[in-house]
């Protein structure tokens, strides 16, 4: 039998918004898995422990859930007006593959904790109280996000009072800023159209809109799906012919987004677009047991990711649905009453969440200059992961 020591790697294990990840500092990585291709693909997918057909990642420091299966890499930005350059990695459960085509909005709360703590940010910046602004640059859909991180006797604040539906303790609140949010080139409505007819073949014709804000989404109506919005993971997640039934719904529509030339391509980019279903407020129990009532929301939202439902909201679809919210016409603005606006409370499957979204009409097209929201964040862990030698092996 053979025998290869394991190497061990600096990494800090943490939560940040709904998700969690293994955060690297580039420089602390094996030289062959500092740049992008299948070394660093091959090495972080052990990290987490995919592929796993058991789908418990039992091997690995993911959690066997989308919002679990991730990785991040900072690194000292390379941009003269930026402290930290941003690389997310959303590992695949079952299949050895990871996404690199989107960013995660709920560990985009946690990057500046760890950029401070990692001396990213130049300690001119970092006051003995108060707030450390930490502007960073997400190198996957080059985009820059500022993160508004408190400090406390000259060392990053974590524990406070701040509540975040879907996390079950109370944190500092680290309040985010994407800027231009429109993921990639073009326009933020990638059809011209704020309601398209998105025609499934062999399922049928539904209204949808598509944005391209925070990562592309493609929002349907919950009733026109046989569904209401206030579903839980349960109702949903245990049923396969329900997830292939979005799946192909997604494929068809990443294709009428542009994202794709074909739909055999979605395999391959399952991190990006996500699907989301919108309808009007209503009350309902959430994962939590707490009771919600309708007059607490402007709307229901239920997304997936990865294909499942997720357990709260994506930070990045949080602020598709936001800035969606402030077009007058689109499924979500409908699905809110209508009208302008620049702040939009959804109802997900753990509660509630806030954000902030303006759009503006630029010469017949719509701009997203800038959402905002509250997130969290906490070191969990802080060391070494280990991982077989032979990984990085040709």
């Amino acid at each position: 039998m053979s025998s290869v020591p394991q190497i061990k790697i600096p990494a800090t294990y943490m939560r940040g918004g709904t998700s969690k990840g293994v955060f690297f500092a580039l420089t602390d990585l094996p030289a062959a898995a500092q740049q992008p291709g299948a070394a660093r693909d091959a090495l972080l997918l052990r990290v987490i422990g995919s592929p796993d057909p058991y789908g418990q990642h039992m091997d690995g420091m993911g959690g066997g859930m989308s919002s679990n299966s991730k990785t991040v890499i900072l690194a000292k930005s390379s941009r003269a007006d930026h402290d930290v350059d941003y690389t997310f990695g959303q590992v695949a459960i079952d299949r050895p593959f990871i996404d690199w085509s989107g960013n995660c909005g709920n560990l985009t709360g946690a990057v500046g904790a760890f950029a401070i703590r990692n001396g990213l940010v130049d300690a001119g910046k970092i006051p003995e109280n108060g707030i450390c602004t930490v502007r960073i640059w997400q190198t996957n859909i080059q985009k820059t996000i500022i993160t508004h991180v408190p400090i406390t006797n000259g060392d990053v604040q974590e524990t406070g009072d701040f509540v975040l539906d879907g996390v079950a303790f109370p944190a500092a609140e680290v309040v985010v800023e994407f800027l231009d949010p429109a993921d990639g080139e073009g326009s933020m409505f990638p059809t011209g159209n704020l309601v398209d007819d998105l025609d499934v073949p062999g399922i049928g014709t539904f209204k949808a809109t598509f944005i391209n804000a925070g990562i592309p989404t493609i929002f349907l109506n919950a009733d026109e799906i046989g569904y209401t919005a206030t579903e839980l993971q349960k109702d949903i997640n245990g049923d396969a012919d329900k997830l292939a039934w979005f799946e192909k719904v997604r494929a068809f529509g990443a294709v009428k987004m542009g994202l794709i030339k074909d739909v055999s391509e979605a395999a391959a980019r399952q991190h990006t677009p996500k699907i989301a279903f919108v309808a009007p407020p209503k009350g309902y129990t959430t994962s939590a047991g707490t009771e919600l009532k309708a007059s607490d929301i402007d709307l229901c939202v239920r997304a997936l990711s990865m294909g499942k439902l997720h357990h709260a909201m994506m930070g990045t679809a949080s602020v598709a649905i936001a800035t969606a919210a402030a077009v007058p016409g689109t499924l979500v603005n409908m699905a809110a009453g209508g009208g302008e606006r620049s702040k939009v409370t959804f109802g997900h499957a753990s509660g509630t969440l806030t954000v902030g979204a303006e759009a503006k009409l630029v010469d017949g097209e719509w701009t997203g200059p800038k959402a905002v929201m509250g997130r969290s964040a906490r070191v969990l862990m802080r060391g070494h992961v280990h991982v077989p030698g032979d990984v990085l092996a040709d």
